[in-house]
């Protein structure tokens, strides 16, 4: 069941904000990433990994004008990305919203979190060619596409084909170089954070501090311009 810190969620207003944002914030420009035709939204992103958190990476996401969405696909993008007043906040300029653990069992963390009277929603597949092969995962999306606890209970992945017999091979952290960008912490402060933290015990998370408070996101990365932090504040 244990589950770790997989990757960060940025939204942007555009895709081409998000890469001037990362290169005024973080000092870098993001590598490449892909497109999901069936949440009509595409990324960039980073390596971030650190041997206590060794798969993750940083993403920058937000809606693809162009990409015209199959008629089967959910009423709501993922990660509340319809939402008005997340698309208010993030056309002045990108924000941290979410982030995603990863899993080696997402139907066992789904019921472990329903136990807890979560609904994180039902596990999605999906996937994305890239130079080095085909990525495959499976991601916990509700059809109201709400990431629940202003945005600090995790989405759940769980990396590779949902028939796999073999063990994860391609994961983003294998397609990404090195950034110059390392997570140092994330931390959480919430009203209900003895429900989260129950929530996340459940799931066996660990290294996110939970706490109570005003909700929040808060992670802390080393940068080539030195140490910054980015934080939801509450969105």
């Amino acid at each position: 069941m244990h589950t770790q810190i997989d990757h960060l969620v940025v939204v942007a207003h555009s895709l081409e904000q998000g890469v001037q944002w990362c290169e005024d914030t973080l000092g870098i420009t993001p590598g490449p990433g892909g497109e999901h035709t069936l949440y009509g939204t595409h990324n960039r992103l980073l390596k971030i990994a650190t041997p206590a958190n060794p798969m993750a990476y940083f993403e920058i996401i937000a809606i693809n004008p162009e990409l015209v969405r199959p008629k089967k696909a959910s009423p709501t993008r993922w990660f509340d990305m319809d939402n008005p007043a997340l698309q208010k906040a993030v056309a002045k300029a990108p924000r941290l919203v979410h982030f995603v653990v990863s899993t080696p069992d997402i139907k066992a963390a789904r019921m472990a979190v329903r136990m807890q009277g979560i609904d994180r929603g039902p596990a999605i597949h999906a996937s994305r060619r890239t130079n080095k092969g085909t990525l495959n995962w499976q991601i916990s999306v509700r059809a109201d596409g709400q990431r629940l606890f202003d945005g600090v209970m995790p989405t759940l992945i769980q990396w590779g084909k949902p028939d796999a017999t073999e063990p994860l091979k391609l994961h983003p952290r294998n397609t990404l170089p090195r950034s110059g960008v390392t997570l140092h912490s994330l931390e959480v402060t919430h009203p209900s954070a003895d429900k989260l933290q129950a929530a996340y015990d459940a799931i066996e998370l660990k290294r996110v501090s939970v706490q109570p408070g005003p909700a929040n996101l808060k992670a802390t990365l080393q940068t080539p311009k030195g140490v910054v932090v980015l934080e939801s504040l509450g969105l």
